[in-house]
């Protein structure tokens, strides 16, 4: 009898170890997930930062400096940022390694694999000042254009570290607070998903105890890397339903939260 009560009790603690793993870190909540749109598009601001402010959520929308959608409708995404958005940096002219397969689009004067390292790193920190025009935030984080890290053999983000509270990139994943590497943010890229995917992927990240990011790009059209805006309203409509399990935030707030967690882990 004694034998099966200690096994009893031992299970309970087990379990409640298992289900309270990294109690409190995200905000007291289960996990964290991160809305992230990227290249600055008309679609960012015609539906999607109305669809969050409906809903009373905080998107990053990572803007890329020589955008006629930035050019031409900077007061909206001024609005935006006093809003509660991040303005993230996508670069001045999103370079892609054009040297890698199935790049034949990337314009040679914009070809990753034809930059300096100093080059990638002085457009960079001209878009901070573009975006510190429109905002007036000195901090935020960065976006890896095309999820390209190097230039040959440097990794170009490595001079960058300082300026930024972090770097998204596009490896898929969910991470703990402690397994993240703020130089290569994980994440999953958005094309065609269902509602019920994504759902589906905060369910396993409230499970887990993660940071989830999500990647758009078209919301309802836009882009060819595109989700319907039905899916969309889905995962927007499941997170507001249960924010109080959820932190809901931007990528620099979550950027933060980690890096104060992990310097005080060291």
């Amino acid at each position: 009898m004694y034998r099966n009560i200690l096994l009893v009790v031992i299970l309970l603690v087990a379990f409640g170890h298992l289900s309270n793993a990294q109690p409190n870190v995200w905000n007291n909540k289960q996990c964290a997930v991160v809305l992230t749109y990227d290249d600055s598009i008309d679609i960012d601001l015609d539906t999607v930062i109305p669809a969050l402010d409906s809903a009373g959520l905080k998107g990053t929308f990572y803007l890329i400096g020589s955008s006629d959608v930035v050019n031409k409708r900077v007061s909206e995404w001024r609005a935006a940022a006093q809003h509660g958005h991040e303005l993230g940096n996508h670069s001045m002219f999103h370079p892609c390694d054009g040297s890698l397969p199935g790049r034949a689009w990337v314009p040679r004067e914009y070809d990753l694999s034809k930059y300096t390292v100093n080059r990638a790193v002085s457009e960079a920190i001209a878009m901070n000042t573009l975006l510190k025009a429109v905002d007036g935030k000195d901090v935020r984080t960065f976006a890896y254009p095309c999820g390209d890290l190097k230039i040959g053999d440097d990794y170009f983000y490595n001079k960058l570290k300082s300026d930024f509270a972090g770097a998204r990139g596009t490896q898929e994943g969910m991470q703990t607070i402690d397994q993240v590497d703020l130089s290569n943010i994980r994440c999953y890229v958005i094309n065609g998903q269902s509602g019920d995917y994504m759902i589906d992927l905060v369910k396993k990240a409230q499970q887990t105890h993660t940071l989830l990011v999500f990647l758009f790009h078209g919301v309802g059209g836009g882009h060819n890397i595109n989700v319907s805006r039905s899916a969309h309203s889905e995962l927007i409509h499941y997170l507001k339903d249960n924010g109080q399990n959820i932190w809901i935030a931007t990528m620099v707030d979550v950027a933060e939260q980690i890096k104060t967690y992990q310097a005080k882990s060291n």
